[in-house]
């Protein structure tokens, strides 16, 4: 397991809109430097709970951090899937959400962890409890005060991405309708980013196909076959009569 898949990293509520201004920015041109400055800027009086007022130089710095790390420079090895993941928002702007999840996801497998274990709730149950969620994350990566932290403002982020829904009940969330994926390239990135969140890089297909990690998103069947054609980045290995795994080249 590398350095980032051991990272819980998430030291803010991550909000989209966020998101979509960093994009905003490397779409623009912009170096590194400069979309650094332009995000400080922006957060000056931005709050993870999406209220505007002054917030200190520390939590906005985590905020940048964090935005800085998913799409302006990231870890070498997730380059070259941002960079298709950055042409694929240039040409399919709606469909933002899926492509900033598989980003967020590989730069943040915690993020990934997260959902994963979300998704296994709310297979079983039509609710889902903060406390059940942490818990579950607790298991995987141990008892840490940091754990319970960071996956408060995971999930906080999941709200804010409109993926899961306040109930009425404080720390309980409803998942909201799931987003359809029709466009098997944008599928292909997806299953990618959730190779690039495991730590063995690589998978069964019928595991990726039915990953709990993408419970917001209703995605396409395909072959391991189809994948490997249409991906440069991604090999399809047989094993037993008819199964496939994928693995990162």
């Amino acid at each position: 397991m590398g350095k980032r898949h051991e990272a819980i990293g998430i030291k803010q509520t991550i909000r989209f809109e966020w998101m979509q201004q960093t994009v905003n920015l490397l779409l623009a041109g912009l170096d590194a430097k400069t979309i650094r400055q332009e995000l400080h800027e922006f957060l000056a009086d931005k709050k993870g709970n999406g209220i505007e007022g002054e917030r200190s130089d520390q939590t906005r710095t985590f905020a940048v951090n964090n935005l800085m790390k998913i799409w302006a420079s990231p870890e070498p090895e997730l380059i070259s899937f941002r960079d298709a993941s950055l042409v694929f928002l240039r040409e399919a702007p709606s469909m933002a959400l899926a492509i900033h999840w598989g980003m967020m996801s590989a730069a943040y497998p915690f993020w990934f962890n997260a959902a994963r274990q979300i998704g296994r709730l709310l297979a079983l149950q039509d609710q889902v409890t903060q406390t059940q969620i942490i818990n579950r994350l607790k298991e995987q990566y141990g008892d840490r005060q940091t754990v319970s932290r960071y996956a408060r403002f995971a999930i906080r982020s999941f709200v804010d991405w409109g993926v899961l829904q306040d109930s009425e009940t404080k720390g309980c969330y409803v998942k909201a309708a799931p987003m359809s994926i029709t466009e098997p390239d944008l599928a292909i990135l997806m299953y990618e980013s959730a190779l690039l969140a495991t730590p063995e890089a690589k998978s069964a297909l019928g595991l990726l196909l039915n990953n709990p990690a993408f419970f917001p998103f209703q995605l396409p069947v395909m072959t391991g076959d189809f994948v490997s054609q249409r991906s440069d980045r991604i090999d399809v290995v047989r094993y037993g009569l008819d199964d496939e795994l994928l693995r990162l080249r």
